[in-house]
């Protein structure tokens, strides 16, 4: 079996309970199927909340939702060694689970989802304009001037087409037991022209941390918790650090599902909480709206994508002549095109359905599924 079919199988397994409550706005699909009625018009704008320091609670049923389906979803995902699994809707849990001793406040590593996080606090960077992300990434890393890597932008960075040195064994044996794994990572070779080949590059994701520091004047965590954790109410969530003091940027953060649940509904809502745009509505659309590269179908600015074509999974790199489009396949087959997922190691996901006004969020260390958020 290819790299590829292997992943999105894989894919298929991670994503089965979010397929099944994915919310369709036509008469069938994976909404219907979940026995959550269809929704064509969008909430009025009154019925929308957010979440305080405390999330709101309301009827799965009155909510539109088949309570003995979310009760047979929650089931597997017990059975699947799942510490927890939240439904919202509308900015509301309609349902929610703990299992193996943890609780709403249980934070734990949600691995690779934390990309998802590094991609929008470059989204709020450039918003500030203190970065492009069409600038060279050497503009930033002073090592990389002058050198192969000089034309490295941070859009390649981004959608993981920077050509940089790629290695299972650097990616997943040495960075992550680095004591400096910026030093690490901007230390690495230039293996191809950027563009011309994509890989799930942890190394290359990491050297995002130096782009950060240098263009804010801060530490990736501070400006996280500033920007981003802190103006949504994340704050069970932090930011982890290396031992030289180098955010974790390709995986690292500490969360809940609650938590994880409030950034997905912020991606839900286009990026504003509450009455504050925090992160801009264009870089929502640039991060999650459609491929980055012409490689890959299904990524976007760190964030994985469910629309059709060549889906390449974290294990598979790829030469330009083979790119996107030639595959008719989805991350997830059968669930709608424009969602899109912030996915991690063991099944911490984050599941957005913008088309049906929907969101769903998971964290697991072992299993398929843990928060679901939905409109």
């Amino acid at each position: 079996m290819s790299r590829r079919r292997r992943f999105v199988r894989t894919g298929v397994a991670l994503a089965t309970c979010l397929s099944a409550l994915a919310c369709s706005g036509g008469g069938s699909g994976p909404g219907d199927e979940a026995g959550r009625s269809p929704d064509t018009t969008g909430a009025p704008a009154e019925e929308i909340v957010y979440p305080g320091a405390e999330w709101a609670r309301a009827d799965a049923t009155a909510m539109g939702f088949d309570q003995a389906k979310l009760d047979a979803i929650a089931a597997q995902a017990a059975q699947a060694a799942s510490n927890c699994l939240v439904v919202t809707r509308q900015g509301r849990i309609v349902g929610e689970w703990y299992w193996r001793d943890t609780n709403a406040a249980s934070s734990q590593e949600v691995f690779s989802a934390t990309k998802s996080y590094a991609s929008t606090l470059v989204g709020i960077a450039q918003e500030q304009g203190v970065l492009d992300v069409d600038d060279p990434a050497s503009d930033y890393i002073d090592a990389w001037a002058g050198t192969d890597s000089q034309d490295v932008t941070i859009a390649n960075l981004l959608s993981n087409d920077s050509g940089r040195q790629w290695d299972p064994a650097i990616d997943y044996g040495q960075l992550p037991f680095s004591p400096d794994m910026d030093a690490l990572a901007v230390g690495l070779t230039q293996s191809s022209p950027p563009g011309t080949t994509w890989a799930y590059n942890n190394a290359a994701i990491q050297t995002l941390d130096v782009v950060l520091r240098e263009a804010t004047g801060s530490d990736a965590a501070t400006f996280a918790e500033d920007k981003l954790l802190g103006p949504i109410g994340m704050e069970h969530s932090r930011m982890t650090t290396d031992r030289a003091g180098n955010t974790r940027l390709f995986m690292g953060l500490q969360s809940t599902c609650e938590d994880m649940a409030r950034f997905g509904y912020l991606f839900l809502r286009d990026g504003r909480w509450d009455g504050t745009q925090v992160v801009p509505s264009d870089w929502v659309a640039a991060a999650t709206g459609g491929p980055s590269q012409s490689i890959n179908d299904a990524y976007g600015y760190l964030w994985w994508l469910n629309r059709p074509g060549t889906v390449l999974g974290p294990l598979a790199a790829t030469a330009a002549d083979q790119s996107g489009g030639g595959d008719d396949t989805q991350l997830v087959p059968g669930a709608p095109e424009d969602m899109y997922f912030a996915l991690g190691l063991g099944g911490q996901v984050i599941a957005v359905d913008p088309g049906s006004s929907s969101a769903r969020v998971n964290s697991r260390p072992r299993s398929i599924c843990m928060p679901i958020v939905a409109k």
